[in-house]
């Protein structure tokens, strides 16, 4: 243990931000296995919003300075290639489905047509 208090005081705060960090990880990896469990499931809207919260924890981490950079970028990547298998695997006609966002009902416009009066000026 240290003695000088400006040591003692940063074995503190390490400390504090070590369990942070790791608390932090662990979320970060069972929303991963979360996610791969999705996945061989092949549940579509589970796996999306794993990935999802997947990637903002990354992202999060990363602003915090938890993770670095190119790590986070890293595990994303290889977390959208699964993605991308599992929906290149399923058949077109789900993804259209999924995909094609629903068509509303366009208004008629009503187009007022204005009379110009010419005037006469003397």
């Amino acid at each position: 243990m240290p003695k000088i208090k400006s040591a003692i005081k940063r074995v503190k705060t390490s400390e504090k931000s070590y369990l942070r960090n790791i608390s932090y990880k662990s979320k970060i990896k069972s929303n991963i296995k979360k996610f791969n469990l999705a996945l061989l499931e092949k549940n579509k809207e589970e796996t999306n919003k794993y990935f999802k919260d997947s990637v903002l924890f990354l992202d999060k981490s990363v602003n915090k300075g938890i993770l670095p950079k190119n790590t986070a970028s890293r595990k994303k990547s290889r977390l959208a290639k699964k993605l991308n298998v599992l929906i290149i695997s399923t058949p077109q006609t789900e993804i259209e489905k999924t995909t094609k966002a629903e068509k509303k009902p366009k208004v008629k416009e009503i187009i007022k047509t204005t009379e110009k009066t010419e005037t006469k000026s003397e």
